[in-house]
């Protein structure tokens, strides 16, 4: 199916200034430079991949919203002077503006030299095209179209003739009134038997209030890890890669100054039961205690991804979906955020461990916000991505947090936490 999910919707409202502004972002770097010929092929094959599309309204009331092709793209992003390594971060975080899903390009592909002699390449997209493993998705799929020179332009047909017989088959308005009409279904039934309970309470949203906030810096950190010293110490502890890193987060907020004795973390889940890029996840939480262990934290994740955070009251989800879009912003705002996210991305395919015939010496995930206010700041106070590419663990800090003062401290904050968990942090 080609319609925006619940979820897509949610992110979509965020570009459009009703929410918290997130970017996705991947991060590759080589030991070497890699030249911009290839980088040239990488982004001709993104613009006709999954990528490439665009969010098109439907013309009938209740029906969602859909995908149509857009193979406009910004172009490539290359300059050939070489960027000092302390600064890749500042670069990076500048590249997640001027992302429109809807009515221009969504994503932007970049690439810098640094100076220690390697390269960084940044591919960045609107979270309403892609969540993280969706983003993987059309990169592994990208990279691949690379390896063979000659599936580019086949893909482009491919794409364009899938995408007209989509748009002859689907996209009719006899499609569109039969989708509003399951739409309206789905929401006045469910409406009714949620009502049945009395009228629900708006979700809580809100974390602790914030003072003295009046000018907001998100800062980043990404350190590295030897995979097999994470997994031992993980094992050591009677816990899983996941929950030492659930733990790990949560050691560095409290390290902030965050003064409550549990910190409650939102932990994405993904629900996707074959590759694609929608954004195709649901959100569970725990609260973690100065007490818990990566043992224990284990237990908690466990029972925490056999239930999944609802919408408020039981009403059904596809509601935010017929109403106006400010109606459904109010419904939902801060849905899913705690004082911390945590979300494992998981093992990265082989096809993106190498860029070309360049072997990457790390490759990081994580999440931006371009043009973030303290208007839109949100209840959480500090992300963690991580993912394993190869030998190694890569996790990416993003601290909204006032008390995180710089990159720098972010960094220093890792490391410390890392000491005192037995474990050898590598900073980018």
């Amino acid at each position: 199916m080609d319609r925006l999910g619940v979820v897509d919707e949610i992110f979509l409202r965020t570009h459009r200034g009703l929410g918290t502004p997130i970017a996705l972002q991947g991060l590759w770097r080589t030991a070497d430079r890699v030249e911009p010929a290839l980088l040239q092929r990488i982004h001709a094959a993104l613009r006709v991949g999954p990528l490439g599309r665009r969010v098109t309204r439907s013309r009938v009331p209740g029906a969602r919203r859909f995908w149509q092709p857009n193979t406009r793209a910004h172009p490539l992003e290359f300059r050939e002077d070489t960027l000092p390594l302390e600064e890749l971060l500042l670069w990076a975080d500048t590249l997640g503006t001027d992302l429109d899903p809807e009515f221009g390009p969504g994503w932007r592909l970049a690439a810098r030299w640094l100076s220690d002699g390697g390269s960084v390449v940044a591919l960045t997209c609107s979270h309403a095209l892609a969540d993280a493993r969706g983003l993987v998705h059309a990169v592994d799929s990208a990279l691949r179209e690379v390896v063979d020179a000659r599936a580019v332009p086949a893909g482009a047909g491919r794409l364009e003739s899938i995408f007209a017989g989509d748009a002859r088959s689907r996209y009719t308005r006899e499609s569109e009134w039969a989708d509003a009409i399951r739409q309206w279904s789905v929401v006045v039934g469910g409406t009714i038997r949620a009502l049945r309970h009395g009228i629900p309470k708006r979700p809580e949203s809100e974390g602790p209030v914030r003072t003295g906030v009046d000018v907001l810096g998100a800062h980043g950190a990404i350190v590295q890890f030897r995979a097999d010293e994470w997994d031992r110490v993980a094992a050591e502890h009677g816990g899983t890669a996941n929950s030492l890193f659930i733990l790990f987060v949560a050691m560095l907020l409290w390290d902030t100054g965050f003064p409550a004795h549990g910190i409650s973390a939102s932990l994405p889940v993904d629900t996707r039961d074959e590759p694609r890029v929608d954004n195709d996840l649901a959100m569970t939480e725990i609260v973690v205690d100065r007490a818990d262990t990566p043992a224990t934290l284990r237990k908690k994740a466990r029972a925490a991804y056999e239930r999944r955070m609802s919408s408020p009251g039981g009403m059904p989800e596809e509601l935010l979906q017929v109403i106006p879009d400010r109606w459904a912003y109010a419904l939902s705002k801060g849905a899913g955020e705690r004082d911390i996210l945590c979300s494992n991305i998981g093992t990265l395919p082989d096809s993106l461990s190498t860029v070309g015939d360049h072997p990457c010496i790390g490759v990081a995930a994580r999440a931006i916000h371009p043009g973030l206010t303290t208007t839109h700041l949100p209840r959480t106070r500090l992300s963690g991505y991580l993912c394993r590419s190869g030998q190694d663990y890569v996790l990416s800090l993003v601290g909204l947090d006032p008390a995180i003062e710089s990159d720098t401290a972010l960094a220093e904050f890792a490391a410390e936490a890392a000491g005192r968990l037995g474990l050898d942090a590598y900073p980018w």
